[in-house]
């Protein structure tokens, strides 16, 4: 179990505190006047007795504070849930305050950071605390409609609808080590259930949220997220779209291959720089996403956001190594995420194809595809595609921008791998080499087909 603190002590891990504890500059929003009949709407007796024992607790008169606030060079409002306040739970003066703190986010084109420690809706107010959490979902995506980024930070404990509303719905989710999340509270889920499967840690293996952090790591990379997601058109007065990103420069090879074959062989080579290379190369820092928010990650799949000559550039890099379901649905959830932040995004291709086992089948390969090749033809953003490697039929196509896709010297592209072409033609396998030159795969034939804009040369020329 990780370390419960306070909705203010949060508030001043983000901020910083003074001498006596309190936030820095974090300025309060007024709470909207609220009047309730005795003991709530459903005359719960002893529920007014609960909250004036709650107040005189926490020094809070609800379970959430909202404000504004400075996290390092960037002003957002802040939403931090107090636990002892009858387990941070979420009642109709919650999604009041809830409301407003969304509604001054938008009219002030603020961030919205929510520090979240919460138990779910309030029994003492029934079903109206359950509709709280509509309340909340159409804040949520309204704000996200308006091109605002939220971040959520998961403390301990996050359960039920506070976490399938403002954490799980957030675009960049964070946690603190240990935490316990999970939609079923602690009392109510199976007595066999591993309790592992409820923490922070097992999350971000199933690819549910982005990071762990730990507290005294929080403020930067809070900062450093907040600093990265707005940056783009949306927070522009005229939201003009973006500049194109530029392609990397190549790292390997400088001259084309001479032989289709020599293209293959020279994409496969082991010593071949990857997409790592590319990335520390182009970027001057980045901060990945993690996850496709349906239980799966794909390592050979890296998504995230960084710092290009001075600017944010969101990058979905194929590590040349098949590609999972879950790859592919976290590059479209990248990718749908800059489309509405307003930012340009690079693509690095490498890969043989997507994965073909049974249990790629069974995981939605084709569904994930599909929905990575729609993300890509609906952008509003422009997208720029480097193949750095492999390009193995749909696999790799799925990945790369129409009509903006470049390619380095040591790059192919096919509609299908040689080998297996030559098998379908019914061709002996030594063949394979000849097949390859028929296939017009080297970058020099993918130019002069028009299937890609140019050839990049290599760095530092």
């Amino acid at each position: 179990m990780a370390e419960r603190i306070s909705a203010r002590q949060a508030v001043a891990v983000l901020t910083g505190a003074t001498a006596d504890g309190a936030p820095v500059a974090f300025t309060e929003l007024p709470a909207p006047k609220d009047v309730s009949a005795p003991d709530g709407p459903l005359a719960w007796q002893g529920y007014d007795e609960s909250r004036a024992r709650a107040a005189a607790r926490t020094g809070e008169d609800e379970s959430v504070i909202c404000g504004t606030a400075r996290v390092g060079d960037t002003e957002a409002v802040l939403i931090s849930f107090e636990f002892g306040y009858l387990g941070g739970s979420l009642g109709e003066r919650t999604g009041n305050r809830l409301e407003a703190a969304y509604t001054h986010a938008r009219e002030r084109r603020l961030p919205v950071v929510s520090l979240i420690a919460t138990g779910g809706s309030r029994m003492q107010e029934g079903m109206l605390a359950l509709l709280q959490l509509q309340r909340v979902a159409r804040q949520s995506a309204l704000t996200r409609a308006a091109g605002l980024p939220q971040i959520a930070v998961v403390r301990d404990p996050t359960t039920g609808g506070g976490w399938a509303t403002l954490g799980a719905g957030a675009d960049v989710i964070l946690a603190l080590p240990g935490a316990q999340i999970g939609f079923a509270g602690s009392r109510v889920r199976p007595p066999d259930a591993d309790p592992y499967a409820y923490t922070a840690e097992a999350q971000l293996t199933a690819g549910h949220i982005d990071a762990v952090v730990r507290p005294e790591a929080l403020r930067d990379t809070v900062g450093h997220w907040l600093t990265l997601l707005t940056g783009g058109a949306t927070a522009t007065p005229d939201g003009a779209l973006p500049v194109a990103a530029e392609p990397p420069a190549g790292l390997g090879r400088a001259a084309p291959p001479v032989t289709g074959w020599d293209a293959v062989t020279l994409a496969r080579d082991p010593r071949r720089p990857r997409a790592e290379a590319y990335l520390d190369a182009y970027f001057t820092s980045r901060a990945p996403i993690n996850g496709d928010r349906c239980g799966g990650t794909d390592p050979g799949t890296l998504c995230g956001f960084g710092v290009h000559d001075g600017r944010t550039v969101a990058y979905a890099a194929q590590c040349g190594t098949p590609v999972l379901p879950a790859g592919y649905r976290t590059a479209a959830r990248l990718i749908r995420l800059a489309d509405r932040l307003g930012l340009p995004v690079l693509t690095l291709v490498d890969t043989p194809g997507a994965a073909n086992d049974a249990e790629a089948e069974r995981s939605g390969a084709g569904a994930a595809i599909a929905d990575l090749f729609a993300a890509l033809a609906t952008a509003r953003v422009p997208v720029t595609s480097l193949l750095i490697g492999e390009g193995g039929s749909g696999g790799a196509l799925a990945l790369a921008a129409p009509g903006n896709t470049w390619a380095t010297p040591d790059s192919y592209f096919s509609v299908i791998a040689p080998e297996l072409a030559t098998a379908i033609l019914k061709r002996p396998p030594e063949e394979a080499r000849a097949t390859a030159g028929q296939l017009k795969l080297r970058p020099q034939d993918l130019l002069s087909l028009g299937v890609i804009r140019g050839i990049v040369p290599p760095a530092g020329t």
